[in-house]
């Protein structure tokens, strides 16, 4: 242990048991003959004494040296031993949510029996739901996303001046021919869309950044939109001056909280490269200004922009809560089995709470949500445009919430739809004039059939067990009742 965790630690101690013995500071300095101000800053982990004031100690208290100096504690203690012991400090940045280090430990000294029970309880949940570090790390991150409304001025800024400085604000859309220049240019990167190709182990793996030969290798296969999301993903990571980092497409493993946040700065900051906040703020408000859907209105955002669904929609997700006061959103990511029968959300995103749907949901989501309805209309549609996109008004079953939901679907060897979900409000209704459009969908829905009593619902994909579980107990309880 470093030493400041073992003052810590030390400290903890001294103030736990001087507290079950009902001690006050005064009294454990008249026990002890610790000096009043010494002892305060024994308690907070600030200093340690020397030998004999620690063996002056263990006698007030009715413990011993040992038990005092060992990295051990007792049973009210261990969860903060184990916290401590642990990389969470070293790989885990507080700061970016505004707490200092010496503060939480301020907090562990100050009430070392409630914390110690907030911690077991956080580590038993995660024990029992199989959370990983990764885990740990994602749900941190979208939680420092929401705490931000996704919205970041010193990326935004970044972005901007590059554009700027680079001509790329004239440029519409910036094309993956001027994106290879600056990254060539600016940090001596060259490109590669071979030596990737030929290694058909490799084929999963979208690029790879070599820092020692200064070469982003390219898988090959990809529109110019992915390639425009890649070269500026590097140009994030370069301009940024992100070290820690991953330098595949995907990251196989988190090592740290600090390696996962720099590759959202860099994702972040490609989608800003291509899509100034501003201009698309106004492409915005023109196609949400219409008094009907238009589909096509919206999908001409993907060519304006040369980008893909996923970083359109999720480029809205920066811009809607910054520029219209759109803040109560969820994004989510669904992907299905080739044959449409089996679904899964591999990516969400939800501000200013825990709007349905969610991906941790127990059994079949619901058939109704437009996330899946546009995948069935991708695949039964033949032809025509590459990429589909709907929108659907959606009320929750039984809850007050009501969402308009924006899709699209790319016609592709793997089904996925991106879709934006905004709760509908006045403030939305000013902003977003289609919705009273009468031939806009509007649904019922719910998170999973088993949890789902509407009747008749011809979109079902399993039985209401859920529910029916529920209806058994509450027939055992009222029979019991009845006696």
């Amino acid at each position: 242990m470093k030493k400041e965790t073992l003052n810590l630690l030390f400290g903890l101690k001294v103030r736990l048991l001087r507290q079950q013995q009902g001690l006050t500071l005064q009294q454990l300095v008249e026990k002890s003959g610790v000096a009043l101000s010494f002892l305060h800053d024994i308690e907070k982990g600030k200093k340690r004494p020397s030998a004999d004031k620690i063996v002056a100690l263990a006698s007030a208290l009715g413990t011993t040296y040992d038990y005092l100096v060992s990295v051990h504690g007792s049973k009210q203690l261990q969860p903060i031993v184990d916290l401590l012991e642990s990389d969470f400090f070293k790989s885990y940045p507080l700061q970016v949510f505004g707490i200092e280090p010496a503060k939480l430990i301020e907090l562990l000294a100050n009430d070392p029996e409630k914390v110690n029970a907030l911690i077991g309880t956080v580590l038993k949940i995660a024990r029992n739901h199989h959370m990983s570090r990764e885990n740990l790390y994602s749900v941190s991150l979208r939680s420092y996303q929401d705490m931000h409304d996704n919205h970041f001025p010193n990326l935004e800024t970044a972005a901007q001046n590059l554009r700027r400085e680079t001509g790329l604000d004239l440029e519409l859309p910036v094309s993956t021919k001027s994106l290879e220049k600056i990254l060539l240019e600016r940090f001596g990167i060259r490109t590669d869309r071979t030596t990737m190709a030929a290694q058909p182990v490799l084929k999963g793996v979208r690029s790879w950044f070599d820092k020692e030969k200064n070469v982003l290798f390219l898988n090959q296969g990809f529109s110019p939109a992915q390639e425009n999301f890649l070269i500026g993903r590097e140009l994030g990571f370069q301009t940024l001056g992100l070290t820690e980092r991953p330098y595949e497409t995907i990251i196989v493993k988190a090592e740290s909280f600090e390696k996962l946040l720099h590759n959202f700065q860099a994702s972040y900051f490609a989608s800003a490269l291509v899509m100034d906040e501003n201009q698309l703020a106004e492409d915005i408000r023109r196609c949400a200004g219409a008094l009907e859907w238009r589909e096509s209105e919206w999908l001409e955002l993907l060519d304006r922009y040369n980008v893909t669904p996923e970083m359109l929609l999720q480029r809205f997700t920066n811009i809607l809560p910054h520029h219209f006061g759109l803040k109560d959103l969820f994004f989510i990511r669904m992907a299905a089995d080739e044959k449409l029968n089996n679904f899964e959300m591999t990516k969400e995103l939800h501000l200013s709470g825990q709007q349905s749907p969610y991906s941790d949901a127990d059994g079949h989501y619901c058939r109704r949500w437009i996330s899946i309805d546009i995948l069935r209309k991708m695949r039964t549609t033949p032809g025509g445009n590459p990429v589909v996109a709907g929108a659907q008004v959606s009320s929750y079953w039984q809850q007050e919430n009501t969402y308009l939901c924006i899709s699209m679907a790319r016609r592709s060897k793997t089904a996925a739809s991106i879709t934006v979900g905004l709760l509908v409000n006045d403030k939305l209704r000013r902003i977003f004039r289609f919705l009273d459009d009468p031939a806009l969908a509007r649904k019922t829905v719910n998170v999973t059939c088993e949890t789902c009593s509407i009747p008749d619902c011809g979109a079902r994909a399993a039985a209401p067990v859920e529910i029916e579980k529920m209806e058994e107990r509450e027939e055992i309880e009222g029979a019991l009742k009845a006696l």
